[in-house]
């Protein structure tokens, strides 16, 4: 039962972490929910990176009113935003914000008036929204808790139950509402990821414990804590306390954890008491971890004691920062600063082999990245501020990552041009086409045909059983996409291209290019090169390295 009437800061605080640690938990779970049985899902991975990069901010000090937790949640979301579930999970809490501005603690009524807001913007957001996504989902879990809200404006312990049994309902049918969704037999995986971070909200109002510390994981949530200090502001305490309590005495009750809540205050911050009297986690900054140790030992029998010395780690920290910095200058000094350009371009590319097409073709910044791991809007955003020119065309080369673009293009100060190219092949053919004489509205048009002209066979590997368009796909199998939509499906790596080249080539096109990737032998790109050539002999045929994992080859027809 959930006593509270309102949240604060430093609970806010509290219900992020708990949600973006659940969410970790189940990452995998939450990639493997993707439709497509390629080896890039990776919604769980986007959406927990991007809550990461926000609970960084919103734990950077003690934020005690919430609207100024939600502002630096936003602000930490936007940041680490990547893929598109990253970039509409912090347009959600974008828009969740802004319905807080001016609000100390907010009330359930506020609540839920800020889910909808948040629903509201992300939805904007979005060129096209579809239904059956994380934005179905966010909407109609809002809509219902402003329901509830305005019935009983003091309750917060039946709005989450509205929000979990609404989220719960509305996910189950996203199958119904997107074809793939159903052919796939799975739920919206970003739907999903979202209903993980609003359980975690419901474990700390309700003082569950959301088993954050488990046995045989890899990485326990008081290890997590480690990346979140931002060690770049003022320390107000010295150590990183973690400790569990078991055992906890006979006489013990809830208003006992509450005391040892608010002793650890009087000592310290950033103190988060996670469980119940079964077992808890505690985490707190303090400069006396001693009292915080023996705090709990009056209560119970404590384990898996870890002391950080944050004092230290920013020591280092600055240390290697100095060494940067000095590098940088004298990389400076070395180089006489060079007058603004006209045009600079940015490119995400994904292998040694692209990134040097790209390096070829004067792109001004490379950021690494693609079908493994989208980069960050704050990965794009310090590329484009790297680049001395008036206007700048982002190159995003990859589905999933042209949203997140176009959140950094908005973000900068200059005139910045998103060529939505959706895979490397279409962002060659984008830089190629650019001419410096020409107008940058010009060269955005060239640049896009460019872009839109080139047809692309990607040849990979199938991670699940799945069936898509008529086609039974086995886990291990061979699968080829044309222009992102599974074709063909057999065990030969060479016969499946082969095949998937039949729905590609037309009498029309003039030139194939193989790119071979990292798992690909270069006598077996130049052997299916040589087939291919023979089998559309008026075509051009050429074959290169990528380097691009996952993915053995790209191929473009032009």
């Amino acid at each position: 039962m959930i006593q509270f009437k309102t949240i604060d800061g430093l609970m806010l605080r509290d219900m992020v972490m708990a949600g973006t640690a659940l969410l970790e938990k189940n990452r995998e779970l939450v990639d493997a929910l993707n439709v497509f049985p390629v080896p890039d899902g990776d919604t769980g991975t986007n959406m927990s990176l991007t809550m990461q990069s926000a609970i960084r901010e919103i734990n950077s000090q003690e934020f005690l009113r919430a609207d100024e937790a939600a502002n630096a949640l936003s602000k930490g979301a936007l940041k680490g935003a990547r893929g598109n579930s990253g970039v509409i999970t912090s347009q959600l809490f974008r828009g969740f914000a802004k319905a807080l501005k001016g609000v100390e603690k907010i009330t359930p009524l506020q609540f839920a008036e800020a889910l909808g807001k948040g629903a509201e913007v992300a939805y904007k957001a979005v060129m096209k929204p579809k239904e059956g996504t994380i934005l179905t989902v966010a909407r109609v879990v809002a809509e219902d808790a402003l329901k509830q809200a305005q019935k009983d404006p003091e309750d917060y312990d039946a709005l989450i139950s509205v929000m979990l049994k609404s989220g719960e309902a509305i996910l189950k049918k996203t199958p119904d509402m997107l074809p793939a969704l159903k052919q796939a037999g799975v739920v919206d995986s970003g739907g999903r990821g979202l209903l993980f971070i609003y359980q975690g909200y419901a474990a700390v109002l309700r003082g569950e414990d959301i088993n954050l510390i488990t046995a045989g994981e890899e990485e326990s949530a008081a290890d997590q804590g480690d990346d979140w200090h931002d060690l770049s502001r003022e320390l107000t305490h010295t150590y990183c306390v973690n400790f569990e309590i078991t055992r906890f005495r006979e006489d013990c009750d809830e208003h006992d954890l509450d005391s040892f809540r608010r002793r650890l205050n009087r000592i310290g911050d950033c103190v988060q008491v996670q469980g119940d009297l079964k077992g808890a986690q505690v985490h707190a900054h303090t400069d006396n971890p001693g009292s915080a140790l023996e705090y709990g030992v009056e209560l119970g029998e404590i384990t898996n004691v870890k002391i950080d010395n944050l004092a230290e780690m920013k020591r280092a920290l600055e240390k290697e920062n100095a060494l940067a910095e000095a590098e940088e200058a004298l990389e400076e000094a070395a180089e006489p600063a060079t007058p603004e350009k006209e045009y600079g371009m940015v490119a995400i590319s994904m292998g040694e082999g692209f990134t040097s097409f790209f390096q070829d073709l004067n792109v001004d910044q490379i950021v690494e990245g693609g079908q493994t791991m989208n980069p960050s809007v704050d990965d794009i955003l310090h590329a484009m501020n790297k680049v001395n020119a008036e206007h700048i065309f982002i190159l995003p080369n990859n589905g999933n990552i042209i949203f997140a673009a176009n959140q950094a293009a908005k973000m900068s100060s200059r005139d910045v041009r998103v060529v939505p190219t959706k895979n490397v092949a279409m962002g060659i053919a984008a830089a190629i086409a650019f001419q410096p004489d020409q107008t940058v509205d010009e060269n955005q048009a060239r640049m896009g045909e460019a872009a839109e002209h080139v047809k692309t066979a990607t040849i990979t590997y199938a991670i699940r059983d799945s069936e898509y368009n008529g086609i039974d796909i086995k886990e291990g199998d061979i699968i080829g996409l044309h222009n992102g939509q599974i074709e063909f499906s057999g065990a030969s790596i060479e016969e499946v291209a082969l095949e998937t080249m039949k729905n590609v080539v037309t009498e029309e096109d003039e030139l194939i290019t193989v790119y071979y990737g990292a798992d690909v032998q270069e006598a077996e790109a130049e052997a299916l090169a040589n087939k291919l050539s023979e089998e559309y002999g008026d075509c051009d045929v050429e074959y290169h390295s990528g380097g691009q994992p996952l993915y053995y080859y790209l191929i473009s027809v032009e």
